[in-house]
């Protein structure tokens, strides 16, 4: 039997089930489909590999939609401070969310909490249906009506079809949007430690010509280490004993950082930029990293697939209540607009970032300090540097002071 549902959204991850969580209880028919169910939490399991840096924006939303108090009865690690620096800890720059009166500049959260607690606010609509586990087996799309075979036998129709399926998103395949993309010359080691010591209300980011290195708090007695290296310097990390690797870390880092005493897993993968040619078809949606991947250097890939649930919920709720067509291309576009340049800046602003700093090339060496030593000493700048990571500003907010300083010389 063929079923008919309003929205099916393909990728019952972070961002799908948020989406469909925002839009629990409009009175549409949702399905969201899952392949893999998260694995239940378990409080006296170490964290996962894979976390993400929640903005003060992204937990707005995820209390909206009822998830955060689920993620904040598993565990969280909220940090209040960022320190900047490249060559000396004392030469970098100091971000305190108490600068501009906030509690906190976010959360560090597992990735896999994060999908528990949006999949837990599903259960209390009527309207949102999960299956998981299941797959697509057949997808086609003909005027903007979707059919959709899965494994289990069960075949779907649906006016929207919401791709929040990842990087390799079946969606946007089947849709046939084009893709532009772009491979970083270097890769990601992550690697979850046991720490003492230490201070553990901040996060630590290190700029090298190598390229960065950063140190995350974690709940409990544990943190998160990302280092971005060339992919043959990240494979001889990988094949490093514990004790080795461990006295590679005390080597790079300041004494005032907490002590690593243990690795309790690690892991690497390849840094790709992607951004879909196009967010919409006539029937068609992506949200996420179906429509666009980010450098991880400032943890923005949750945060922008959050930004697009906002958005793309919106859109939909509105043109819901004015009686429009929740598929049609020009309901979809105004996502769109709203979505697709904010996206693009970020990842140019990230872009700068990665190759600003990573290089010994010795004027940009030279500006990059003085650079961090200036915005140590405050000003508008620094403030609005707190306001973009607390998700208040876009990238385009960000630069305007430096922009209008250079403009009145």
């Amino acid at each position: 039997m063929m079923e008919h549902v309003d929205i099916f959204i393909v990728g019952g991850g972070m961002v799908g089930t948020a989406i469909a969580a925002r839009l629990g209880g409009s009175g549409l028919r949702i399905a969201v489909l899952e392949q893999t169910p998260p694995a239940a939490f378990d409080a006296a399991s170490a964290p996962d590999l894979r976390v993400s840096a929640l903005s003060p924006a992204s937990i707005r939303l995820l209390q909206d939609i009822g998830a955060w108090q689920h993620i904040s009865a598993m565990r969280t690690a909220p940090y209040q401070r960022m320190q900047v620096w490249e060559q000396k800890l004392e030469d970098g720059t100091l971000f305190d969310a108490s600068e501009i009166g906030a509690a906190n500049l976010g959360h560090i959260v597992e990735n896999r909490i994060v999908q528990l607690g949006c999949t837990a606010a599903l259960a209390t609509h009527d309207n949102i249906e999960l299956i998981c586990p299941d797959e697509i087996r057949d997808l086609q799309i003909r005027d903007g009506i979707s059919q959709l075979t899965l494994k289990s036998g069960r075949s779907f129709t649906t006016r929207l079809l919401i791709g929040a399926d990842g990087a390799r998103s079946r969606v946007r395949e089947a849709a046939a949007i084009g893709l532009n993309s772009h491979e970083y010359p270097m890769h990601a080691f992550v690697a979850t430690v046991a720490i003492h010591g230490g201070e553990r209300d901040i996060t630590w980011q290190r700029f090298t010509p190598e390229g960065p290195q950063s140190l995350l708090p974690l709940p409990g007695d544990y943190a998160s280490l990302v280092w971005y290296r060339p992919a043959a310097l990240v494979q001889q990390l990988q094949q490093l004993d514990d004790a080795t690797l461990i006295a590679a870390f005390r080597a790079e880092f300041p004494d005032k950082l907490p002590d690593i005493s243990a690795i309790v897993s690690r892991g690497s993968f390849p840094l790709i930029r992607r951004h879909a040619q196009d967010y919409v078809r006539n029937g068609i949606a992506l949200a996420g990293d179906a429509a666009h991947t980010i450098h991880p250097l400032a943890g923005q890939g949750v945060n922008l697939g959050f930004q697009d649930v906002a958005a793309l919920c919106e859109v939909l709720l509105a043109a819901q209540q004015h009686g429009e067509d929740i598929g049609s291309l020009p309901v979809l576009r105004r996502y769109q607009r709203r979505r697709e340049l904010a996206n693009h800046a970020m990842q140019r602003l990230m872009d700068l970032f990665c190759y600003g700093f990573s290089n010994d090339i010795a004027p940009l060496r030279f500006a990059r300090n003085l650079g961090l030593k200036l915005a140590n000493r405050g000003g508008p700048l620094k403030k609005e540097v707190v306001r973009y990571a607390l998700g208040l500003h876009t990238p385009e907010q960000l630069l305007a002071p430096p922009l209008r300083l250079f403009a009145a010389r």
